[in-house]
């Protein structure tokens, strides 16, 4: 599915309009009647129900919701938290047919406001209809306080499009924002649902049908969400009469004195993401934990400088390039000057596709230049700032913006880690995985990312896909550990042996229509 930043947003509305003759009173009520059907799933029984409605239209789609639900039975109360000759005219209008209806708003000036403010936590559930997806800059007066007041009752939040206070395109806090239990954005997702507090805030989120035509809808926006069956097209298949030399050979040069773990969890991920060929290629001491855990794999010694690869290394991995069609570099490595010039050496004369990850990506920030091949890079947010050279608050700040700008500067692929990791490719779309949970968020998963990479990379898959099958496999992997083991304490181990069930799960074919 697309994601719409304000700018298409906006274009959406205007088009629906201009070039569909879709009125903008119809899309406030189909907004409206949207979130009114959330509003019942969460109370299916009726209850006491508050919505608060700014001055634009949101506000008009919370009008709406609370007409919708005063017509079903709902007890209903409106607080306004602008003054009535402030409204934009689609708002004014949902408002006078709501007060038809039998809806009494409340609005700043009247004494009511402060005292119903502080009894919120009197209600069932609140509407957040307050601040809808072109606010910029810092929440004031009566609409933060209303938010200040939502956030201190306890009550559930649904939120109109975008919980208010949260800025559209970053996910960031314009000083205060709901924090909702569900959002109900219309017509595509937008990127706040992906990063930033946004992500946080906008609790459990849907993507309602409010009429804007499938044309506009289907029209790139240069980010999208990655599809499960698209992905499940991509994963290289296992013809019948293949044979381990036919299946990928994947080199994972990983490990030091101090990390010889990496290297295992690299190998065992690339070979369980189907590699015909593992090599891992590493000091002895990397090289004597990895046969014992990783009995398939075969092995290449390095040259050992006190406890990482030594540069004298680099001709005997170079000796035997043609022999792999994908590599990984740098998990558990360090980045020490004997590594650094290991890399340096090496990279000027490697043409295997390969994954820059971890102290490789450290090394890059300290100068050394990538290889020329095709590579995906595979920063999390604080090795992203070392290579880039800013804060990993401007990382944050905007993860689509930095995504994109650290492709445009190696002109490599670039996938960054962390919740809704994100794809970057210098002429291609902007992929926004949607699986993983937060029990991944431990020692391990990006080794395990790595290896599943690098299997897909020497199948031959260029390194775009390969980033986007990786990620969204790898996260499904972290799913199914999630519900079969528990949200949080499953290991990367797991995760990696969870890796043909995924993949399995992935590939299964989906139910007949009845």
């Amino acid at each position: 599915m697309w994601i719409a930043d304000l700018k298409h947003s906006r274009d959406l509305d205007r088009r629906a309009t201009e070039q569909y003759g879709v009125p903008a009173m119809v899309l406030m009520e189909r907004a409206g009647l949207a979130v009114f059907e959330a509003l019942r799933e969460l109370l299916p029984e009726g209850g006491r129900v508050i919505v608060i409605c700014g001055a634009g239209n949101n506000g008009g789609d919370g009008f709406v919701v609370a007409r919708l639900a005063l017509e079903a039975g709902y007890a209903v109360e409106c607080l306004v938290a602008a003054q009535p000759e402030d409204l934009r005219e689609e708002c004014r209008q949902q408002l006078q047919q709501a007060e038809a209806q039998g809806i009494r708003p409340i609005f700043p000036s009247d004494a009511r406001w402060a005292r119903r403010l502080d009894c919120l936590g009197c209600y069932d559930l609140i509407v957040d209809a307050l601040l809808g997806i072109g606010i910029h800059g810092e929440v004031k007066g009566p609409v933060r306080e209303a938010i200040e007041a939502i956030n201190r009752s306890g009550v559930p939040a649904l939120s109109v499009d975008v919980p208010s206070g949260i800025e559209t395109d970053t996910g960031l806090e314009l000083g205060v924002s709901v924090w909702a239990l569900r959002t109900v954005t219309f017509g595509l997702p937008k990127p706040f649902l992906f990063q930033g507090r946004g992500l946080e805030h906008c609790g459990y989120w849907s993507v309602a049908d409010i009429g804007f035509p499938q044309t506009l809808l289907r029209e790139p926006t240069g980010a999208k969400t990655v599809d499960r069956a698209w992905v499940a097209g991509l994963l290289p298949e296992r013809l019948k009469d293949s044979h381990k030399g036919t299946n990928g050979h994947v080199l994972i040069v990983a490990g030091s004195r101090s990390m010889r773990g990496a290297a295992v969890l690299a190998a065992k991920s690339a070979i369980r993401a189907g590699a015909g060929l593992v090599t891992v290629a590493g000091i002895e001491p990397v090289i004597d934990v990895v046969a014992s855990h990783v009995p398939e794999a075969l092995l290449m010694p390095l040259a050992e400088d006190d406890g990482r690869i030594s540069p004298r290394a680099v001709d005997t991995v170079l000796t035997s390039g043609d022999r792999f069609s994908g590599a990984v570099f740098g998990p558990g490595t360090t980045h020490d000057d004997p590594v650094v010039e290991f890399l340096s050496g090496l990279w000027s004369r490697w043409e295997v596709p390969s994954v820059i990850d971890a102290d490789a990506l450290n090394a890059v920030a300290l100068g050394v230049g990538l290889p020329p091949c095709d590579a995906v890079l595979t920063p999390h947010p604080g090795e992203l700032s070392r290579t880039m050279q800013v804060t990993v608050a401007e990382i944050q700040s905007d993860r689509f913006r930095a995504a994109r700008e650290a492709s445009a500067k190696f002109g490599k692929t670039v996938l960054l880690k962390g919740a809704h990791s994100i794809v970057a490719s210098p002429d291609d779309t902007l992929l926004v995985n949607g699986t993983g949970n937060p029990g991944m968020a431990s020692g391990g998963m990006g080794d395990v990312l790595s290896g599943v990479i690098g299997a897909l990379l020497g199948q031959e898959l260029p390194s775009y896909l390969a980033a986007a099958c990786g990620m969204t496999w790898h996260g499904l992997a972290g799913d199914l550990c999630a519900r079969q083991i528990a949200p949080v304490g499953y290991t990367a181990t797991e995760v990696a042996e969870a890796l043909p069930q995924a993949r399995a799960k992935l590939t299964e074919p989906c139910d007949p229509p009845s």
